[in-house]
């Protein structure tokens, strides 16, 4: 049960609202207050423009994959790696939970559609071979995350892994999130639209981004999403207008689609704003928490009486309709607030129920951008028919009498390498039951071609000797003739059954 009690929190003297904080049961036994993060802050000079909880201490799920791709491409600017080098999945990846891309062991990647994967697909087995692969290992890897992080000014980070998958031992802050984002748009302005790309294309499947605010938000150009049940929704994302750039933190919230909504109202209460009347205080000066360790969300969030939230705008709503707004009401009850509603700040701290009827504009279309195992995406097609082979080779072992129609060639590098939608060895490991098209004339029609092809073969050889043999009166032949017959007609419904 919770009891709902308003605390005052200082956001600062130019907004003249105080931020909102909610008392609640965190765990059986404890109580205590939690404050969702929330941060706005000008990318160009590090001003903050809001501030809530900004320096608590947070699981943070995915986004986790900004500091591996900051690694990444810190690695790469050193000449420690590089974008075409090749990464292996190991077993170990192979087994990490979803999101991910379902790669088996031993299949190989460039590290640049590596990082183009999990910035969009989220994929948590392409994560762990990024770990793998540059640090050595998993803890290497959070090694050089950590003293990235220290390097970078990043006072709450600790990380042991580059996913995000739960771990208790690795946190972060809104505020850490937002030096990090400017970071990377600062460093690395010729990678900055590894974190804008709508969709990715593998063989003939389109994954979207999970940034719910791409295409629906005008100006948002990144930069990435997480979600895990102790840590609720979070958003790192960035917006441009009119050559102003903003960076925006979201976190903890109890769906995609909130955390999107007030991802979007900060951003309008952040280009509201008139830089010259913003404070003085920059991400380096916000005070340290006084929290000591990030709050469990899981009993809010993943309530066990309805279905688990997954990080996607359509999912969370069909999540939250079919719990009857049970969700929302938890929420409510965890982040009570209170805030005048004449401005998108007021909006962006509402609790849940004040957003249920809500909703960002529709997606503008996807664009996605073509990913392949292997070099390129020639040496990809050959991967995938190279595996299909073993499909293709039983339906020609079970029919002797008639050979299907030879095997259409794989794409040449020349056609693979223009971007074409090429096969992957993922997707037609889907169907690898199911006969090659160049057979299926043949193939498809199962055990009847293989009965009317047998005894076609047998009578051709057959009627030129049984007719004589009936005209000397030798009745025995005819029976004889249809008894070697059909056993060689079962013998082959047997062999294609």
């Amino acid at each position: 049960m919770f009891t709902p009690a308003l605390l005052p929190r200082l956001a600062g003297r130019l907004f003249g609202l105080g931020a909102l904080v909610a008392a609640g049961s965190l765990a059986a036994g404890t109580a205590g207050a939690v404050t969702a993060p929330m941060l706005v802050v000008d990318v160009d000079t590090g001003k903050v423009i809001y501030s809530q909880g900004a320096t608590d201490p947070w699981y943070p799920a995915s986004i986790t994959k900004l500091m591996t791709t900051y690694v990444a491409l810190d690695m790469v600017r050193q000449g420690r790696a590089s974008m075409d080098q090749l990464l292996t999945i190991s077993e170990a990846a192979a087994a990490e939970p979803p999101s991910k891309m379902g790669f088996k062991p031993g299949t190989q990647l460039t590290l640049d559609n590596a990082l183009k994967i999990i910035m969009v697909k989220s994929a948590n087995d392409v994560a762990w071979a990024i770990g793998e692969n540059l640090g050595g290992s998993i803890d290497g890897f959070a090694a050089l995350m950590n003293d990235t992080a220290q390097r970078l000014g990043m006072r709450e980070s600790r990380w042991t892994n580059p996913n995000g998958l739960p771990d208790p031992r690795q946190w972060t802050s809104a505020r850490d999130m937002a030096v990090l984002g400017r970071a990377l748009l600062r460093d690395f302005p010729e990678n900055r639209d590894l974190f804008s790309i709508s969709a990715i294309q593998f063989g003939r499947a389109v994954m979207p981004n999970h940034n719910g605010l791409l295409g629906r938000y005008a100006g948002v150009d990144g930069m990435k999403t997480g979600f895990i049940c102790s840590g609720g929704f979070n958003v790192v994302a960035s917006a441009n207008r009119n050559g102003r750039r903003i960076l925006t933190v979201v976190m903890g919230q109890a769906s995609a689609r909130e955390r999107d909504l007030k991802a979007a109202d900060l951003f309008d209460y952040g280009f509201g704003q008139s830089s010259f009347g913003w404070g003085g205080q920059t991400l380096t000066e916000l005070p340290a928490s006084s929290v000591a360790a990030p709050p469990d969300m899981r009993p809010y969030i993943c309530d066990k009486r309805r279905p688990m939230p997954t990080d996607s705008d359509s999912s969370a709503v069909t999540a939250g309709a079919a719990a009857g707004g049970n969700a929302d009401n938890a929420n409510a009850q965890l982040m009570a607030v209170g805030a005048q509603p004449s401005s998108a700040l007021a909006f962006a701290t509402m609790n849940s129920a004040a957003l249920r009827n809500r909703a960002l504009p529709p997606r503008a279309p996807l664009q996605p951008v073509l990913v392949w195992t292997g070099r390129d995406p020639a040496e990809s097609a050959i991967a995938a028919t190279d595996e299909a082979a073993p499909a293709t080779a039983k339906p020609a072992a079970r029919v002797k009498v008639a050979k299907p129609a030879p095997q259409k060639p794989a794409p040449s590098r020349s056609i693979a390498a223009t971007g074409a939608t090429v096969p992957q060895p993922k997707l037609l490991a889907r169907h690898k039951g199911a006969p090659p098209a160049s057979a299926s004339a043949f193939a498809s029609t199962g055990p009847a071609t293989a009965v009317i092809a047998e005894p076609r073969a047998h009578k051709a050889a057959v009627k030129p000797v049984a007719k004589p043999a009936a005209k000397d009166a030798k009745p025995a032949a005819k029976p004889a003739q249809k008894a070697e017959a059909k056993p060689a007609v079962k013998s082959a419904r047997k062999q294609d059954d």
